[in-house]
């Protein structure tokens, strides 16, 4: 385990653009497999949701970061009470809380708007099913993500990516109108 955080330590965007590449990715195509449906069979296009998902990851480094100046600035501001930075999972929850509302929509329309250009769609049909994922999943994952030491965070959202990939496929695939 030392290795990986010296390696995350030592490179925060690789890192970051790396583990969101390889999991966010993997997270994709296993809920594509666990709500049957087919993959898309263009090599290009897996190659740009690859890249696509790496600079997802660097952009989560920047907001976990930023989001931990933004508590101690509403903190000093006096808008806040010091224990949202000194008891640990009232901090967690707080960062948390600020990360999903304020940047993960931005970060859902992103995402869907990359995917769009890749697939050459358009629209956002069922976004509503991925912002709620922001109240019922990402807020109390990335609680737990923020009680971890910095250079364990990214690496953890990164593989929450691949069990949400997993519970939005085997939802779509109880939700198919054919009753598949």
């Amino acid at each position: 385990m030392g290795w990986y955080i010296g390696w995350v330590h030592d490179n925060m965007l690789l890192s970051a653009f790396l583990q969101f590449a390889v999991l966010g990715t993997l997270g994709e195509v296993l809920g594509i497999i666990a709500a049957r449906q087919r993959p898309d069979s263009r090599v290009l296009a897996w190659v740009a949701k690859v890249l696509i998902w790496g600079v997802l990851g660097i952009l989560i480094k920047y907001a976990f970061a930023g989001f931990k100046g933004f508590l101690a600035a509403l903190v000093d501001a006096g808008l806040l009470p010091h224990a949202a930075e000194d008891v640990p999972l009232l901090r967690a929850f707080c960062l948390s809380l600020f990360t999903n509302a304020m940047f993960g929509p931005l970060l859902m329309f992103l995402h869907r708007s990359s995917d769009n250009l890749v697939a050459g769609t358009r629209g956002y049909a069922g976004i509503q099913t991925s912002l709620l994922t922001l109240l019922w999943f990402w807020v109390p994952a990335h609680t737990v993500t923020f009680i971890l030491p910095y250079d364990l965070q990214v690496g953890l959202a990164a593989l929450w990516s691949v069990a949400l990939g997993l519970i939005m496929g085997f939802t779509k695939r109880g939700s198919r109108p054919d009753g598949g």
